[in-house]
C-alpha cells in the first residue's frame, strides 16, 4: 500500500494511533520491568528477614515457649516455623536427616510437601553450609527459595528449614495486572482513533471545502469562495485562498477588459484602413496618396497603442523599475529641456528640489513627459506650462501645471482608467493609455498620482513619490487650486 496515496485524515489518524501505541507499549514495558524487579526484591527481602530471625533464634539458643535451651536442632526448626507467618504464595518445611519432619500449618496455601522436586532439592542442601536465595523450577511451578541448615553438637542428625515463594503465582498476579493494562490501553487506542477521526475530520473540513471549491472553479467563473470559520491556521489558509481568488478574479477581469478594450480600439483603425482601401480609385494617383496617408496615420496609431500596451504589461513585473540614486534637481531641468520641443508654449521652471532620491530616472522622465504632452494638447499656443519638484515632509512632489481648458468634474475617475478619455478629448489625440501608464510607473515607485483642475483655468498634475522607498508616499495637500478635477488620459 502506498502510504502517501492515503487520505490525509487516514494518515493523521494512523500516525496518532501508532504514536499512542508506541507510548503505551513503552510505558507498559517499563512499568512491567520495574514492577517485576520490585516483586523479586520484596520476595528476597521477606526470605532474608525470615533467615535472619531464624539465625537470631539459633544464636539465643533459648526456646521462648519453655525458657529452656534448645536440646536439638529439630526443636529449633519447629519453633522457628511456629513463629513464622508465611505470606501469600509462601510455604515452608522442616527437615531432619533428609526427611520431612515438620510441615506448615493447614492455613498455609502453598504446600511444598506436595512437590517432590522441591523436597528433593531441599534434602540435597542438608549439608550445605552456605545460605543463598535461589530460583528453582519444577514441573509444578517456579520457586524463589532458601534453605537454612543447622546442627547442634549433640544432634544425631542435621536439620534444615526450607522457605519458598511460588514465584510463578506472584508473577501471574503481576501479569494479570498488565493484561488489564493492555485491555485498557486497547480501549484507549480505540477511543483515540474514534475521537481523532472526528476531531481531525472537523479540522480538515475547511480543507475539503477548499478542495471542492477549487474543483468547481474554472477559468470563466472565479466567484466561489471558501467559507471561513474560526481563527486557527486552517481558517487563515482559507482566508489566504480567498484573497488569492480575489486577486485572480481581478486579474482575469482586468485581462478580459483589456482584451475587450484593445479589440474595440483596434477595430476602428482597421475598419478605417479597410474602408478606404476598398473605396480607393487605383487609377487616381491623388486618391491613392490620400488613402496611403490615412492608412499610415492609422497604422502609426496602432503601433503607439501596441507600445503602450507592452509598457502596461511590463508594469506588473518586479524589474519594471530599476532604481538608483538620482539628483532630482538635475532631473527636473532635464525634463524641462526635453519637454520644450513638444509645443510652442512658455515653458517655465517653478522649483527644482535639491535632493537625491532612489528613482528609475528613465521611467519617471517617461511619466513626466507624458503629463507635459497632455499639457500641450489641452492648452493654446503661447500658454504657460510649468514644471517643478519639491521635497515635502518625507515625500518628493513632481508636477506639471498648465493654463489649458481644464477638466470637468465628472471626468475625474474616467481619465485614469485604461482607454479613458474626457469629454474634451478626441480619439485622434492618443491611445487612451497615457495616464494609466503614468499611474503604473508612479505606483511601481510606491507613489501616488493626483490632479487639481478648474475648467477654463488649467490643471496641475502631481506625482508624489516617497523619499524613502521603504515608506510608500501618501497624497500631499496643495493650495494651488480650490477646485479639484481631473486631466484627460489620452496620450
Amino acid at each position: 500500500m502506498n502510504w502517501s496515496a492515503l487520505p490525509v485524515r487516514t494518515r493523521v489518524i494512523g500516525l496518532l494511533v501508532l504514536l499512542t501505541s508506541v507510548a503505551l507499549i513503552l510505558s507498559g514495558a517499563t512499568a512491567y520491568v520495574l514492577q517485576r524487579g520490585s516483586m523479586i526484591r520484596q520476595i528476597d527481602d521477606s526470605l532474608t528477614r525470615s533467615v535472619q530471625e531464624f539465625r537470631i533464634l539459633a544464636q539465643e539458643g533459648i526456646d521462648p515457649a519453655s525458657g529452656e535451651p534448645f536440646s536439638a536442632s529439630d526443636q529449633l526448626v519447629f519453633t522457628a516455623m511456629q513463629r513464622t507467618m508465611p505470606a501469600e504464595h509462601e510455604g515452608m518445611l522442616g527437615f531432619r536427616d533428609g526427611e520431612i519432619s515438620w510441615t506448615a500449618s493447614t492455613a498455609v496455601e502453598l504446600r511444598l510437601e506436595r512437590d517432590p522436586e522441591i523436597v528433593q532439592w531441599a534434602s540435597s542442601r542438608l549439608h550445605n553450609e552456605s545460605v543463598a536465595i535461589e530460583t528453582i523450577t519444577t514441573a509444578q511451578t517456579t520457586y524463589r527459595a532458601v534453605t537454612v541448615p543447622i546442627q547442634f553438637d549433640n544432634d544425631s542428625a542435621p536439620s534444615l528449614m526450607l522457605l519458598a515463594y511460588d514465584f510463578s503465582a506472584e508473577a501471574q498476579e503481576l501479569d494479570t495486572v498488565f493484561v488489564t493494562y493492555g485491555l485498557v490501553g486497547f480501549g484507549v487506542l480505540v477511543l483515540v482513533g474514534v475521537a481523532g477521526w472526528v476531531l481531525v475530520g472537523r479540522l480538515l473540513h475547511p480543507l475539503r471545502t477548499l478542495q471542492s471549491t477549487a474543483a468547481e472553479i474554472s477559468g470563466t467563473d472565479l466567484r466561489r469562495r471558501v467559507p471561513v470559520s474560526g481563527q486557527d491556521d486552517v481558517a487563515e489558509l482559507a482566508m489566504t485562498f480567498n484573497e488569492m481568488l480575489d486577486r485572480l478574479q481581478e486579474a482575469f477581469s482586468s485581462q478580459r477588459q483589456l482584451l475587450d478594450d484593445v479589440g474595440h480600439e483596434l477595430r476602428t483603425p482597421i475598419t478605417i484602413v479597410q474602408g478606404h482601401l476598398e473605396l480607393q480609385d487605383a487609377a487616381d494617383p491623388a486618391d491613392v496618396r490620400e488613402v496611403q496617408e490615412i492608412a499610415m496615420d492609422e497604422l502609426d496609431r496602432m503601433r503607439l497603442l501596441v507600445d503602450d500596451l507592452v509598457t502596461l504589461a511590463k508594469s506588473g513585473r518586479p524589474d519594471f523599475v530599476a532604481t538608483e540614486p538620482v539628483d532630482v534637481g538635475s532631473l527636473t531641468r532635464d525634463v524641462l529641456s526635453k519637454a520644450s520641443p513638444l509645443g510652442a508654449r512658455i515653458w517655465t521652471l517653478d522649483h527644482a528640489a535639491d535632493v537625491t532620491v532612489p528613482l528609475d530616472a528613465q521611467r519617471i522622465t517617461q511619466a513626466w513627459l507624458q503629463l507635459a504632452s497632455n499639457a500641450v494638447k489641452y492648452s493654446q499656443e503661447g500658454a504657460k506650462v510649468s514644471i517643478g519638484s519639491q521635497a515635502l515632509s518625507g515625500t518628493l512632489r513632481l508636477w506639471v501645471r498648465d493654463q489649458g481648458i481644464g477638466i470637468r468634474p465628472e471626468d475625474r475617475e474616467r481619465i485614469f482608467a485604461r482607454f479613458g478619455r474626457g469629454a474634451n478629448s478626441t480619439r485622434a489625440e492618443g491611445s487612451g493609455l497615457g495616464l494609466n501608464i503614468v499611474t503604473a510607473i508612479v505606483g511601481a515607485h510606491g507613489g501616488t498620482v493626483d490632479v487639481q483642475s478648474a475648467p477654463g483655468i488649467g490643471s496641475t498634475f502631481y506625482l508624489d513619490l516617497p523619499l524613502d522607498p521603504q515608506n510608500p508616499a501618501e497624497p500631499v495637500g496643495s493650495t494651488l487650486s480650490t477646485t479639484t478635477h481631473s486631466k484627460d488620459g489620452a496620450a
